[in-house]
């Protein structure tokens, strides 16, 4: 997890700490994840973060700075960036489209009538499937990805929809688990999700021609 534990959002569903002004990163950070990533020996990483719309790139520049070291070190490496979505800001996501990793992911969380129940209001669902849509443009080989949670009150239909506009700017892969309340002060689940709703979902995402549908309770 790059760029601190303080988000600079407040989302209903996530239990992160927040700050409109949270420290500032650590310049050193892309050079001391690169050297630890290394010395792990895996073939695959996965890079978060907190959002950060406090710094004028949203954080693009330190994720791009990251995966270029960790990719000097180790080309073979393969590296997923799970990001924010840099406030709609395409220079920013073209930076890391354009940083040398392989799968450019961001989270659209929830169905469409749900997100200003579930998601900060400088988010939204449009934003963020752009975002994703941007990515896909500047890199056309990356891959692209994106996860939401169930259990929220969406219906069959508004998830399926939800695919199809993920299916219509080309993202390849989609993934869906279980909402799970992280406290009391947060969003309460709705449903619990049987396991063969979440097998149906993957069919219908699989056969909408998703290159990979990870679909379970406890798939995040």
């Amino acid at each position: 997890m790059l760029l601190g534990d303080t988000c600079t959002r407040g989302c209903m569903f996530c239990a992160v700490k927040t700050d409109q002004k949270p420290p500032e990163p650590d310049p050193f950070e892309p050079f001391k994840t690169a050297d630890a990533v290394a010395k792990w020996g895996v073939d695959y990483i996965v890079l978060t973060s907190v959002d950060r719309d406090d710094i004028a790139d949203g954080g693009a520049g330190h994720f791009a700075t990251t995966v270029e070291l960790m990719k000097h070190k180790k080309p073979e490496l393969l590296v997923e960036c799970l990001v924010s979505d840099f406030r709609g800001d395409e220079a920013s996501v073209e930076t890391l489209a354009k940083s040398g990793l392989d799968v450019y992911a961001h989270n659209v969380e929830t169905v469409e009538r749900l997100q200003k129940f579930v998601r900060d209001s400088r988010a939204g669902y449009w934003q963020s499937i752009n975002t994703l849509k941007h990515a896909k443009e500047v890199k056309p080989d990356l891959y692209t990805k994106t996860s939401l949670m169930l259990g929220l009150g969406e219906s069959d239909e508004e998830v399926i929809q939800t695919m199809k506009d993920l299916r219509s700017v080309d993202v390849d892969v989609v993934t869906f688990g279980q909402y799970l309340r992280p406290t009391e002060n947060h969003l309460s689940v709705v449903e619990y999700v049987k396991p063969e709703k979440f097998e149906h979902f993957k069919k219908v995402g699989e056969e909408m021609g998703f290159k990979y549908v990870a679909s379970g309770p406890l798939v995040r």
